[in-house]
């Protein structure tokens, strides 16, 4: 029966049976730690109990998981749309590119706790400073991985895309901009698991809001171990599946790296005229071909 599924789907059950594996690994080493140095379930509760503790509460923890949830995915939308904006800018110009970069590194030099109570003082403790702190976070990763993808780009397929005639933007849409995707998820994918991150130190250091960062905080300062732990699994879950979805997005918006070609629709999308000239997009390069 499994070789009349379609490939893609065997590929994708292959890929879940494997992360189950994995989660099974990580709870019987955890389980075995347990066993080995006989610890008490004060000190480190088994997984089970963790789970079952998130099971008992979760009337309070789902409204909690959900406002981290937010947190999360809206500080890394505007961290992924400044970093991407920022270092398309940057690649505009070197001297932009000297002035700016800098002072980035300098911004990330400074520790990210240091900043939340400023933050707080400037914005107060509603949402604002923990988006900013997410942003904070995600924002890097983007444009560097941005900056780098437009650097590597072949010059001659600029110059030649000029002598063809193409205007400036419609370039940067078809040959600047594919060649930023495979940089740009990889800064995403970084990003996606380091916001959840943010997210929580935010709600330790400017929150008024309750989240799963301020539960955690409760939970340990009352040595509830199996809630600590609990949270802590919830987190890590958010950041997973943050992780999975930019794959997810990836696939759709790189199809070329999973298939010879892009599929006919995205190729139309991606094709550049410039007067009797075609450009049609193939795995990682261009190639021209001409109407009839």
């Amino acid at each position: 029966m499994s070789s009349r599924l379609p490939s893609p789907l065997r590929t994708a059950l292959l890929r879940l049976g494997l992360a189950a594996v994995a989660v099974a690994l990580i709870f019987g080493v955890w389980n075995l730690v347990i066993v080995a140095f006989g610890l008490k379930s004060y000190a480190l509760p088994t997984p089970q109990s963790a789970v079952a503790a998130d099971v008992d509460h979760w009337h309070d923890l789902a409204p909690l998981t959900l406002q981290t949830v937010e947190e999360t995915a809206y500080g890394f939308l505007i961290g992924a749309a400044i970093g991407f904006l920022l270092g398309v800018v940057m690649s505009t110009s070197r001297t932009v590119q000297r002035l700016i970069y800098p002072t980035l590194i300098t911004s990330q030099a400074v520790p990210i706790v240091a900043i939340a109570a400023p933050l707080a003082i400037l914005f107060g403790f509603g949402m604002l400073p923990k988006l900013v702190i997410v942003a904070w976070v995600v924002f890097f990763p983007v444009v560097v991985n941005v900056l780098d993808g437009l650097a590597h780009i072949d010059p001659d397929l600029i110059n030649l895309s000029r002598a063809m005639g193409a205007r400036r933007g419609r370039g940067f849409l078809v040959i600047r901009l594919p060649a930023t995707l495979s940089p740009l998820f990889s800064g995403l994918k970084i990003g996606a698991t380091y916001a959840v991150t943010g997210a929580v130190i935010g709600e330790w250091m400017a929150s008024a809001q309750q989240g799963l960062g301020t539960y955690l905080q409760t939970a340990n300062a009352s040595l509830d171990t199996r809630g600590v732990f609990g949270a802590t699994i919830l987190l890590t879950l958010i950041g997973v599946v943050s992780f999975l979805l930019v794959v997810a997005v990836e696939a759709v918006a790189t199809p070329w790296r999973s298939r010879s070609t892009a599929r006919p629709r995205l190729r139309s999308r991606l094709a550049l005229t410039a007067g009797g000239s075609r450009w049609t997009r193939n795995p990682g390069r261009y190639a021209r071909s001409t109407h009839d």
